[in-house]
């Protein structure tokens, strides 16, 4: 019997702003040849990386949040790395200063971003990161049966608006701002492919008209860890899920959903 994959932590950060169509959330589409969830529409996010571990640990360069440890500041650097990396977004301040980097340092941190590590690039600009943003949102696992598994956490973040999110062209070859509502009507029109966690995820988030009551939303539930399970729904094949969770229930049928 071939024992369960390893376990990879990761994170995953739903960027949020108020749109003409209401809330909005910025979502990339993975290239195809990546092999996790390729051609799928999703938020943005990957694996811890050893550095992400230093920087939690850096009082100097992470903003305090009362009652984190290190390895839960660890998924918060990470959320803000992979954010900068695949959006170009940087949720970080100039030291001393209760704004964040403006939208033209950004780009310009942005455009030398190959030339340096994302650690020297904080020490190098002098930069805090922003830990104190970001909402936990869900922590997901990945069922023992699917061939590569994350341990992933959630956050939600109000996107800075003078910054521009787009799409890197490795990792993503597209991306969009999107109403969670919209999106889970284009996906059932075969318009886009969307993976299981991801699903729910909009589909709980569409619940909330805007970013302050999607904010208030997330601050005033427990994250209960999601693993989902292999189960039936009459002749289907379905997932089962803590109905703690908060995702209106604790068995959905997946077609061809992936997990």
């Amino acid at each position: 019997m071939t024992s369960p994959a390893a376990i990879r932590p990761a994170s995953t950060i739903l960027l949020l702003r108020d749109g003409a169509s209401g809330l909005e959330v910025f979502m990339v589409v993975r290239h195809h040849q990546i092999d996790f969830a390729s051609g799928a529409l999703v938020f943005p996010g990957g694996s811890l990386d050893p550095e992400d571990a230093a920087l939690a640990a850096d009082a100097v360069h992470c903003a305090a949040v009362a009652g984190l440890g290190d390895a839960a500041r660890a998924f918060r650097v990470a959320a803000i790395r992979e954010t900068f990396e695949e959006c170009g977004v940087l949720l970080a301040r100039p030291r001393g200063s209760n704004a964040l980097v403006d939208g033209a340092r950004c780009a310009r941190l942005v455009a030398g971003a190959a030339a340096r590590t994302f650690a020297d690039m904080l020490a190098d600009e002098d930069l805090v990161l922003a830990l104190d943003l970001l909402t936990p949102y869900a922590h997901w696992i990945t069922p023992p049966v699917v061939p590569k598994r994350f341990d992933t956490h959630f956050f939600l973040a109000a996107a800075p608006a003078d910054q521009l999110a787009m799409h890197d062209g490795g990792e993503s070859v597209d991306s969009v701002w999107i109403n969670p509502g919209h999106a889970l009507r284009q996906q059932e029109a075969g318009n886009y492919t969307i993976i299981f966690p991801t699903r729910l995820n909009l589909k709980m988030l569409d619940e909330s008209a805007g970013v302050a009551q999607a904010m208030n939303a997330a601050r005033a539930r427990t994250i209960v860890t999601v693993l989902p399970e292999l189960t039936k729904l009459g002749d289907e094949r379905a997932l089962r899920i803590p109905l703690e969770a908060g995702y209106g229930g604790d068995v959905f049928p997946t077609g061809a959903d992936k997990v």
